[in-house]
């Protein structure tokens, strides 16, 4: 791993380097983006820089300068040539502040650090889990750093076999995964929740409507389980991962839209790293 916090690239990322009082660390008071790299090289760069910015916002955070960004991102990509996919993380915070949840006006905190990674499986398990995403929160669809919910969850689905966990909204209406947006053949139709369901809008998912074409549709999250012909999540490391067993219920992974989409994935892909 690799890690540049501020300007500098750590000579050892393992060991301690942001303020115990810093907001991020304390309350979850920060937004963050995770982009795959190919060879060193990071894809779709500024749609996900875009995001951050929006996230930022939505949060009542300074907007990050994203020179210094992509000055971070250099840094921590330099002799990453060799691995042949690897995650990108960076993270932008309030800073320090006083204990709470009050900000008292400290500096921002910028975070980038990379890491290589494993390619994804082709096919994974969901399962559906008993809380719901609040599509009316304060922060329904910005990326935060608040991830407690989703280690719960997650936690839940392994112990039931499964990779990834998948929620309902308030209104019963399917939503998202953990850290994936997800995608079903119902009715011979390919869709998957808009972003009122209080789903992420992925940068992933955001591809595949325009390069593979859906519709957009909130519905009862046990409808589309127990009738979808077909299922795959989308996410910055899973590119298009068909679902090969959603709860009790077994589907064909990958069915053939599924398979169609990931083919079209790949292809666009190879086009060009920042689409």
């Amino acid at each position: 791993m690799r890690a540049w916090i501020d300007g500098d690239l750590l000579a050892d990322p393992t060991r301690g380097a942001v303020a115990v009082t810093d907001h991020g660390f304390t309350v979850g008071d920060g937004v963050f983006e995770a982009v795959k790299t190919l060879d060193g090289v990071p894809f779709a760069l500024t749609r996900h820089l875009a995001r951050l910015e929006r996230s930022a916002a939505g949060l009542g955070l300074p907007a990050p300068d994203l020179d210094d960004v992509r000055r971070g991102v250099a840094a921590v990509l330099d002799g990453a040539h060799d691995d042949p996919i690897g995650r990108l993380r960076v993270t932008w915070t309030a800073g320090p502040h006083p204990m709470g949840s009050g900000r008292g006006g400290g500096p921002a905190t910028l975070v980038v650090a990379y890491s290589a990674i494993e390619h994804a499986a082709p096919e994974t398990a969901v399962v559906t889990v008993p809380w719901t995403r609040n599509e009316n929160g304060a922060t329904a669809g910005l990326k935060t750093t608040s991830y407690a919910e989703n280690v719960v969850a997650l936690a839940h689905a392994k112990e039931r076999g499964g990779t990834e966990a998948v929620f309902a909204n308030t209104a019963g209406n399917l939503c998202e995964g953990t850290g994936s947006n997800v995608f079903y053949v119902l009715d011979g139709e390919l869709r998957t929740p808009s972003l009122a369901s209080g789903c992420l809008a992925g940068i992933t998912r955001e591809l595949v409507l325009e390069w593979c074409g859906a519709v957009e549709v909130d519905e009862p999250l046990a409808d589309v389980r127990d009738g979808a012909s077909e299922a795959f999540l989308v996410s910055t490391t899973r590119d298009v991962q068909a679902v090969a067993r959603w709860d009790d219920r077994v589907l064909p992974a990958p069915g053939p839209v599924t398979r169609r989409c990931a083919e079209t994935w790949a292809a666009r892909e190879a086009e060009t790293m920042d689409p």
